[in-house]
């Protein structure tokens, strides 16, 4: 039996040296993307949506404490943010004063789905720190969530007055979204509705 020339004394096979590398390649490869995605600086918060574009679902909840009816289609012809949240939610608190002072401008609705909360709890939050929504929805049972493509509270959407979801944030609106792609959605949908 002759010997092939990878089956020299003392030297691996070159099949056995590849299924040892194999797998390193793969982690470097799987590194490299990770490290580029991380460097890449583009906004965390941003996550693709499939809703972009689309018509806002038309969810219809049935009120938290005295608020108006939820109705996404009773605010067609305005723009409306549709801010998700819950009062057992730590990053909620933290952006409740944006909210506040987004509702002070009169060109556009806020509006807020209550996501799996107990009422009185978000009655409470509420009572605390101020209400910036002109209307509530309670969505205890989270299907509402689940229509609108939501990951986790707090969520953030801009609906646009031709009803189509223009913006998708997510996590904690904070001064620098405010000043960023969020503001720049914001106002082009406020342009188109003019």
């Amino acid at each position: 039996m002759s010997a092939g020339p990878d089956s020299a004394p003392g030297r691996p096979p070159q099949r056995g040296r590849m299924a040892f590398l194999l797998p390193l390649i793969l982690f470097l490869g799987l590194a490299g993307f990770f490290a580029a995605q991380l460097l890449s600086g583009r906004d965390i918060a941003v996550v693709p949506s499939a809703l972009i574009g689309q018509p806002a679902p038309q969810t219809v909840l049935q009120p938290l404490g005295q608020t108006p009816l939820f109705d996404v289609a009773a605010a067609k012809g305005r723009v409306t943010i549709v801010n998700v949240w819950a009062s057992w939610c730590a990053p909620c608190r933290e952006e409740h004063p944006l909210l506040i002072e987004l509702a002070k401008d009169d060109r556009f609705t806020v509006a807020g789905i209550n996501y799996k909360d107990d009422p009185a709890n978000a009655l409470g939050f509420l009572a605390e720190l101020g209400n910036p929504f002109a209307a509530i929805g309670a969505d205890q049972t989270g299907r509402a969530a689940i229509e609108w493509g939501v990951y986790g509270v707090p969520e953030t959407f801009i609906v646009g007055a031709d009803g189509l979801i223009a913006y998708k944030h997510v996590g904690p609106l904070t001064a620098e979204s405010l000043n960023g792609p969020f503001m720049a959605a914001l106002e082009a949908a406020l342009a188109a509705a003019r």
